[in-house]
C-alpha cells in the first residue's frame, strides 16, 4: 500500500492546480500526507488487528485531525456517528488498497472493499468505486496482464476504460466523485510504463490529484511489483512513527504492499 500513500504524498501539492504536465517535480518541498494516507493506514490497521471500521475511522481523524477531509467526513467523524451520510466522493477509492493486498480471492476483496466503504460511503457509487479499485490491485498483484484487467473492470463494473489520458487531459477538470475520477485514475495505470509513471499520468489530469495518484499508485506498485527505492524512501521519511510502523507491519505481513524495486 505504501504505492497508494506515495502517491498521495505526491500529490498533494497539486491538487486543484489544474496541472496538465506529466513535467513537475516528483517531491515538492512542500508535499505531505493526506486524509488519503491516513484512512489508508486505518484500513491496514483493521485488517491487520481486526476492530471495527467506524471506531477507527473515528480515531485517525482526531488523532490527524488536519489532514485535509472533506466536509462530510469532518461531520461524521468529528461528532462520532455512527450511521453513513450515503457519499459517493472519492474517499471510499482512496483508502481501500490494503484490501487488495491482504485479500486471498476476489470474493473477498469485493466484500472487505463493500465494508470498507459503506460504513461512510453507502451510496452505489461508493461502493462501486473502492470495489474497482480494490479489484484492480488484486487482479495486478496475481499477475494479470493489463487488457484483462481492463476488460474485467469494465465488464464487472461498468467503467468506461477506453478514452485515453491525451483526449481525457484536454476536457477533464476537478471532480471528487468516485465516477467521475476512479476511471481516470485506472487509465492512468493502465497507460503507465512503470510506477512513477502512472503516479505522473494521474495527477497531470489537472483533477483531485493527491487522490488520483493514491488510487493509480495503489495499483500500479501490485503491477509492476513494488516502489522504486527512492519513492519509497522519500514517502516514509514524510510519515510519523504511528503511520510507518502500521505500514511495515503490513508490509512484513502481506508480502509486495511495501516492497521496493
Amino acid at each position: 500500500m505504501i504505492g497508494a500513500i506515495a502517491g498521495d504524498i505526491i500529490g498533494s501539492v497539486y491538487e486543484g492546480s489544474g496541472l496538465k504536465t506529466k513535467d513537475f517535480p516528483l517531491f515538492d518541498e512542500h508535499c505531505r500526507f493526506t486524509d488519503d494516507t491516513v484512512l489508508t493506514v486505518a484500513v491496514a490497521e483493521k485488517l491487520l488487528y481486526g476492530g471495527d471500521y467506524v471506531e477507527l475511522f473515528h480515531d485517525y481523524f482526531h488523532a490527524y485531525p488536519h489532514a485535509g477531509y472533506g466536509g462530510s467526513f469532518i461531520h461524521w467523524a468529528g461528532s462520532r456517528h455512527r450511521q453513513p451520510y450515503n457519499s459517493w466522493g472519492n474517499g471510499s477509492a482512496m483508502r481501500v488498497s490494503p484490501v487488495g493486498f491482504a485479500c486471498e480471492s476476489i470474493e473477498e476483496v469485493l466484500a472487505e472493499a463493500r465494508r470498507s466503504a459503506e460504513v461512510t460511503h453507502n451510496h452505489p457509487e461508493g461502493i462501486r468505486g473502492a470495489q474497482a479499485t480494490a479489484a484492480a490491485i488484486f487482479l495486478a498483484r496475481r499477475g494479470r496482464a493489463k487488457p484483462d484487467i481492463k476488460s474485467h473492470i469494465e465488464r464487472e463494473f461498468g467503467y468506461d476504460l477506453k478514452e485515453r489520458l491525451d483526449d481525457i487531459r484536454r476536457w477533464y477538470r476537478f471532480d471528487v466523485s468516485c465516477q467521475g475520477s476512479v476511471p481516470q485514475s485506472i487509465i492512468a495505470f493502465l497507460e503507465s510504463d512503470s510506477y512513477e509513471d502512472a503516479v505522473r499520468n494521474a495527477i497531470s489530469l489537472g483533477g483531485d490529484a493527491d487522490t488520483m495518484a493514491c488510487i493509480a499508485g495503489g495499483i500500479a506498485e501490485a503491477y509492476y511489483g513494488g516502489v522504486p527505492e527512492a519513492i519509497r524512501t522519500q514517502a516514509l521519511a514524510r510519515l510519523d512513527d504511528r503511520l510507518r510502523g502500521v505500514i511495515e507491519v503490513f508490509s512484513a505481513r502481506y508480502r509486495g504492499a511495501g516492497a521496493s524495486l
